[in-house]
C-alpha cells in the first residue's frame, strides 16, 4: 500500500546508497511520555519498512513510563493487544554519529492496517492542529529549547545525583557557572560529537550555554517555518545527547528538577504564526502597538494554561520545578523581554515577533506540548481573547490571584486535564484519554511507594 506517512521508496535506495557502511537501523516511535519504543532492524529490512510498514503492537502506545501496559488506556486487551502499522517519517532517516559498527535511524508513526491515523500517536495530535491552522491560512514556526544536566553516573556518599567531571581532564566544579564559557571547555569533546551526529542528522543545533546550575547545560535549535519538524527534531536531538554523553562516560538527564536545591530544566517553546505568503502575523504595523493576533494568541494560552498543566508538566518530579524566583513560571502571565513570566515576548526586530512558551519542563513530551500550545493559540485567535494587562518586574510578585487559577500539584492538574474539554480537543478524544490514564496510572504507583523520605521523617518519630 501507499505509505499514508509520505515515506517513499526513493528516499531509502538513495539512503543506502550514499551509506554503504551502515548494517542496523534504529527504528523509533514516540509514546505519550516521549519514550521512543521501537526496534533494531538489519540493514536488508529497511526497504520492507518503506514498502510495507513495520507491524508493531497497539499496546505500545497504552505503556507508563515504566513500560508497564496500563489497561484503563483501552489500547491493551480490549483489542486483543493487536498489531498496527509503523510507517517512516519522512526525512528523519539519518546516520547515527559514532557508532560501531555503524547504525542509521528514522522516527515512526502508527496507523491503523488501512492507513487510517492511530489517534492515540502523539505525533498526530501535532499534525491536526497544524492542519487546523493551515485551514485558517496560518502556519505556525518555532523552535524548542533543549536544558539538561549532564550527571556522573555514580552518586555521591548521600546517594543523590551529582554533576558530572568535566570530560576532557576530570575536574570537578559544584559552582553555578552560568553562563561560563571556560567552563564549557572541559565538555568540548562531547559537545563536538553532539554537534557532529546534530549535523549527520541534519538537526540545526546552534548555541550551547553553561545554565543556572552545577552541572546543567543549554542546547538552542534555530527556528523552523514546520512546527512538526521543529518537534521532530527535539526528539532526535534528545536521543543524540543521550546516546553520545553515555559513550562519554557520564548520563545525560532529562528530569525536570534532578537536584532539589538548583533550578530545573525547562523546554520552552518559540512559536510565531506565518500567513500564506511567508509574513508573520504577529508583527506589530504600527509602532508602540502589539499585533490584536499576538494579544488574542497570548489571551488563549493564557486562558488555557491551568487545564493544559498535565501536558507541560507531566510527572511527579515535574511540580518541583515550580518554585518562586527559579526562573519556571507560576502563574499565566505575560510579559515583554521578561524571564519571570510564563508567556515571554522576547526583544528583538518586529518582523521576528513571536511568543516564548515558558512552562514545560524537558521531560514533557515536544509533540503534545507543541499541538497543546497550537490549539491555545487557536481558541484565542477564534474567541479573541485578552490576555490582560503585561507584567513588568518581578511576575512573582505579580502573579498574585494568576497563581491561584493554576493546579497546585501533580494530582490537581491530572484531575483538571480529565475534566478539559479543551485538552480533550486540542489532543483528540482518543489521546486525551490514553494520556490522562497513564498519568493516573504513574500517580497511583507514586501515591503507594513508601520512600527513604517517609523512612527519615516518620521511622522514628511517629
Amino acid at each position: 500500500m501507499t505509505s499514508p506517512s509520505g515515506s517513499t521508496l526513493a528516499e531509502a535506495t538513495a539512503f543506502l546508497e550514499a551509506h554503504p557502511e551502515i548494517e542496523a537501523f534504529d527504528i523509533v516511535l514516540t509514546d505519550a511520555n516521549g519514550v521512543g519504543r521501537g526496534k533494531i532492524l538489519r540493514r536488508h529490512e529497511l526497504m520492507g519498512v518503506y514498502e510495507n510498514g513495520r507491524h508493531m503492537p497497539i499496546s505500545i502506545l497504552g505503556l507508563d513510563i515504566t513500560g508497564e501496559d496500563v489497561h484503563e488506556t483501552g489500547l491493551i486487551w480490549d483489542s486483543g493487544d493487536g498489531d498496527l502499522r509503523a510507517w517512516p517519517i519522512p526525512g528523519t532517516l539519518v546516520p547515527l554519529h559514532g557508532t560501531n559498527p555503524p547504525r542509521g535511524q528514522v522516527l515512526m508513526a502508527m496507523y491503523h492496517l488501512d492507513g487510517q491515523a492511530m489517534t492515540s500517536d502523539p505525533r498526530h495530535a501535532l499534525a491536526r492542529q497544524v492542519e487546523a491552522l493551515a485551514a485558517k491560512g496560518l502556519h505556525p514556526a518555532g523552535a524548542f529549547e533543549l536544558e539538561f544536566f549532564l550527571l556522573a553516573n555514580e552518586r555521591d556518599a548521600d546517594g543523590k545525583v551529582q554533576p558530572a567531571n568535566a570530560v576532557l581532564d576530570g575536574r570537578r566544579s559544584g559552582k553555578t557557572e552560568v553562563y561560563s564559557v571556560d567552563h564549557l571547555h572541559g565538555m568540548e569533546p562531547l559537545f563536538s560529537d553532539i554537534y557532529a551526529a546534530a549535523k549527520a542528522q541534519g538537526i540545526p543545533a546552534e548555541t550551547v550555554i553553561s545554565e543556572y546550575a552545577p552541572g546543567q547545560y543549554e542546547l538552542t535549535l534555530n527556528y523552523r517555518k514546520g512546527v512538526m519538524r521543529a518537534a521532530d527534531d527535539l526528539v532526535m536531538l534528545k536521543r543524540l545527547v543521550r546516546m553520545q554523553a553515555r559513550r562519554h562516560g557520564v548520563t545525560a538527564c532529562f528530569m525536570a528538577k534532578p537536584i532539589e536545591k538548583y533550578a530545573g530544566s525547562g523546554m520552552h517553546f518559540h512559536v510565531s504564526l506565518l500567513d500564506g505568503a511567508g509574513k508573520n502575523v504577529f508583527t506589530e504595523t504600527m509602532p508602540g502597538t502589539w499585533s490584536p493576533l499576538l494579544l488574542h494568541a497570548l489571551g488563549g494560552l493564557a486562558e488555557t494554561m491551568a487545564e493544559s498543566m498535565l501536558v507541560f508538566a507531566p510527572h511527579a518530579n515535574s511540580w518541583r520545578r515550580f518554585v518562586s524566583q527559579s526562573y519556571a513560571p507560576v502563574a499565566p502571565t505575560w510579559g515583554v523581554n521578561n524571564r519571570s513570566v510564563a508567556l515571554r515576548v522576547p526583544a528583538g526586530e518586529a518582523r521576528n515577533r513571536r511568543i516564548e512558551h515558558r512552562p514545560s519542563g524537558v521531560d514533557a513530551n515536544p509533540y503534545l506540548v507543541a499541538a497543546t500550545i497550537l490549539a491555545g493559540v487557536a481558541k484565542g485567535l477564534e474567541e479573541k481573547l485578552n490576555p490582560g494587562a503585561e507584567v513588568t518586574g518581578n511576575g512573582y510578585e505579580a502573579a498574585g490571584e494568576a497563581k491561584s487559577k493554576m493546579p497546585v500539584d501533580w494530582r490537581a492538574a491530572i484531575d483538571a486535564a480529565r475534566g478539559s474539554s479543551f485538552l480533550a480537543t486540542a489532543l483528540g478524544p482518543d489521546l486525551h484519554k490514553t494520556f490522562v490514564e497513564i498519568k493516573w496510572a504513574e500517580y497511583l504507583r507514586v501515591a503507594r511507594t513508601v520512600s527513604e523520605l517517609d523512612y527519615h521523617l516518620y521511622l522514628h518519630e511517629v
